[in-house]
């Protein structure tokens, strides 16, 4: 299948983050978000991490609307809305309304059903789960999930579609949490817990995976750069999924978000960010 416009549904990080990368690799994108202001922000953001040399070819392949009707000429629409089943849920039956018969639907969903989200669409062996990493642009995996209905011909067509944009794609089937994130909020969710029974503090629990097991970075600063709301979010789909512990959002973690200490993004969490 030839893949050649793309809608993204949502202007946030990721969502910017999968435009630009598309963007990138010359695909003429659709970016649709519900306000002007927030379009205009994200432009804004394109620029600022953006090659200066590319920055003008990857803006005028990127148009943006407030108008979902505008996904009825992409190949691909690729939604990447806040991490809420019901939400995600009314843009696919938005889309459904809207897209072509041909048209491939994905998420970009980290925990939430392919299956229940494939219910809102008409032909549901055109969906898949694409599930990018952040930053989209730099990051190599891009985790393909398959639907109990998704079809061989959708999957390779992902699958190669990825790996023409420089990804490494793995093909896992719908399970909650898919692989990436069971096995990153296992690791998490126990962080919080010794952290939370005084075991040692944050900054020796980090060190330990970031010096001893050669991770990149701890997993309570990755926490904090995910986003503390975005982490308690995926760690409830999957305890209320899977009805197992280890991925109950812990008292310290549900205590920063309702204070609005969510990270990076809001300048402090279980760190402070300048």
């Amino acid at each position: 299948m030839s893949i050649n416009t793309i809608g993204v549904i949502g202007a946030g990080t990721m969502g910017l983050g999968i435009a630009q990368l598309f963007a990138l690799n010359n695909h003429p994108v659709v970016l649709m978000d519900t306000e002007i202001q927030i379009l205009n922000l994200a432009l804004e953001r394109l620029k600022q991490y953006t090659n200066s040399v590319l920055s003008g070819r990857v803006s005028s392949l990127i148009t943006t609307s407030t108008d979902i009707g505008n996904a009825k000429e992409c190949d691909l629409v690729i939604e990447a809305v806040y991490e809420d089943e019901s939400v995600k849920m009314e843009v696919f039956q938005a889309l459904s309304k809207v897209c072509r018969e041909s048209v491939i639907y994905a998420s970009n969903t980290s925990a939430i059903s392919i299956d229940k989200l494939a219910t809102c669409v008409p032909n549901p062996v055109n969906f898949v789960g694409m599930h990018f990493m952040n930053p989209p642009k730099v990051m190599k995996l891009v985790e393909i999930i398959r639907g109990s209905k998704t079809s061989d011909k959708i999957i390779y067509t992902i699958r190669d579609l990825a790996i023409s944009l420089g990804k490494i794609p793995v093909i896992v089937n719908d399970s909650p949490g898919f692989v990436s994130n069971r096995l990153l909020f296992s690791l998490i969710g126990e962080a919080l817990h010794l952290l939370e029974n005084g075991i040692a503090d944050k900054e020796d629990i980090d060190n330990v995976m970031h010096f001893g097991i050669n991770h990149p970075i701890g997993p309570i600063m990755l926490a904090d750069l995910i986003g503390l709301d975005t982490c308690k979010n995926i760690m409830t789909v999957l305890y209320n999924d899977l009805h197992d512990e280890r991925y109950k959002p812990p008292p310290i973690l549900e205590s920063l978000v309702l204070e609005g200490k969510l990270g990076k993004k809001t300048g402090e969490g279980f760190y402070k960010h300048a």
